[in-house]
């Protein structure tokens, strides 16, 4: 199978993302954390003693360009393919080429799969008693959680490597290298881009480099030049390329604080036309999913609490969507958890109870911990009294009796007092059967 990365690369009518791939790892540009000096990623590509792996990361943040650099410098055969194109009978005839070059001469195969995890269990299975083997060395590249979705024999046969979208500053510097390269890139034009351009172009791509140089070559030949010949991209020119609006929004400015605000008081507010419209303009504007989700996890301990204590559940069973299903479907869960918690009855009980708590253990002394509450497990510690005095609650109608837990000198009042709002209502009515020390208590 010809080495279409090569071929791609060769053809002046490519798009600028595919001229502008890294040829060498010097070139190679972020993952530092597997791929900078000395790590474990970068000894076996630059010593061709690469084993079976798996590239795990979002879009455009390199998987298939480090494939390309090592089906460039390496001494084995080098073959790839698409999941989203190739068969179980495409395997047959790769493992089979595979297997004449192992007999005939001695030289190994490398088989770079992109989307592997768009290949079914038979499919993936087909390739694993010849990894087993040594016939071929599997490269996977997937845009999905691996454990999720590879199975389980090749994951084990397999080492994961994870790939991080690429920084902002990253993203910044490839354009600017495009822009420049005359063999390459964009240089011969020549161009010239507006910073709130270059802002633009690179919060939209999100980390994706491949977006990012489409957009920015989009861009350039369309502009028409000014009487000095030079193409001057500016901001609105930018958002046609890349299909998405300008929407002031800096990440780390005062938009992203405003708007999370906004989006949390609208929640705690009761109001979940307002939620859903913040929570779109963030996600719109490129905010990371993570950091909404995070925030909602907070909100629904904080704002709702033990009034609805599923918000929490569902908060988290957003958060962990982010996680498994990824941008932009992860907008549904973010967007029902946004709503359950905007609907659910609200407390701040649980909020003012640790924060009640906090202060006492920061201004007032701290006694030691009661006898009677002491570990009595280990040996020697029934001899120095601990637990003697314990009340056992099982031990008692209801499963309740009172007692100590806090010394009075350390507390200053009651931390928890539950509002009558939802569930916490009744929480609260149970508290007070068991304070006024009723039998029977469910």
């Amino acid at each position: 199978m010809a080495n279409l990365f090569k071929e791609e690369e060769s053809t002046p009518q490519a798009p600028l993302a595919a001229r502008m791939r890294p040829r060498d790892l010097d070139e190679f540009v972020g993952q530092e954390h597997i791929l900078g000096p000395d790590k474990l990623l970068r000894r076996a590509v630059e010593r061709d003693e690469l084993t079976s792996a798996i590239f795990w990361g979002p879009a455009g943040c390199g998987k298939s360009t480090l494939a390309s650099i090592i089906a460039s410098r390496s001494k084995s055969a080098f073959e790839n393919f698409s999941a989203v194109t190739a068969g179980v009978a495409d395997i047959r005839k790769v493992i089979e080429r595979a297997t004449q070059r192992l007999r005939l001469n001695g030289q190994k195969t490398i088989l770079f799969v992109d989307e592997i995890h768009r290949f079914n269990k038979a499919q993936q299975d087909a390739f694993l008693p010849h990894v087993e083997n040594g016939t071929v060395t599997l490269i996977g590249a997937t845009t999905e959680n691996p454990y999720f979705e590879v199975n389980s024999p090749l994951i084990s046969r397999s080492r994961i490597f994870r790939f991080e979208p690429l920084t902002a500053e990253l993203l910044r510097g490839i354009v600017q290298r495009a822009l420049e390269d005359e063999e390459r890139g964009l240089g011969i034009y020549p161009a010239a881009l507006d910073e709130d351009a270059l802002a633009h172009i690179v919060d939209v791509s999100n980390g994706d480099a491949r977006n990012a140089l489409n957009a920015l070559e989009l861009a350039v030949i369309t502009t028409e030049p000014d009487d000095s010949g030079s193409r001057r991209v500016t901001v609105e020119i930018a958002a046609e390329a890349i299909q998405q609006r300008v929407l002031r929004y800096d990440k780390t400015g005062d938009n992203h604080y405003d708007s999370i605000s906004a989006f949390i008081k609208s929640m705690r507010g009761s109001d979940p036309d307002a939620a859903l419209y913040w929570l779109a303009r963030m996600l719109y504007a490129g905010e990371d999913p993570k950091f909404i989700a995070r925030r909602m996890i907070i909100q629904a301990a904080e704002d709702v609490g033990n009034a609805d204590p599923m918000a929490l559940v569902i908060a988290n069973a957003a958060a962990h969507a982010v996680e498994f299903v990824g941008m932009p479907e992860a907008q549904i869960p973010l967007a029902q958890a946004a709503i359950y918690i905007s609907c659910a009855p609200k407390s701040n009980a649980s909020y003012l109870g640790i924060s009640r708590a906090m202060k006492d253990v920061e201004e007032r002394r701290t006694p030691p911990v009661p006898t009677h509450l002491r570990d009595s497990n280990y040996p020697g510690a029934k001899k120095l009294g601990h637990g003697k005095g314990y009340k056992y609650p099982h031990d008692f109608p209801g499963h309740y009796v009172e007692q100590e837990y806090v010394p009075e000198s350390a507390k200053s009042g009651p931390y928890y007092e539950p509002s009558e709002s939802g569930y916490e209502g009744k929480i609260r009515k149970r508290m007070e059967e068991m304070r006024k020390g009723v039998e029977g208590v469910e």
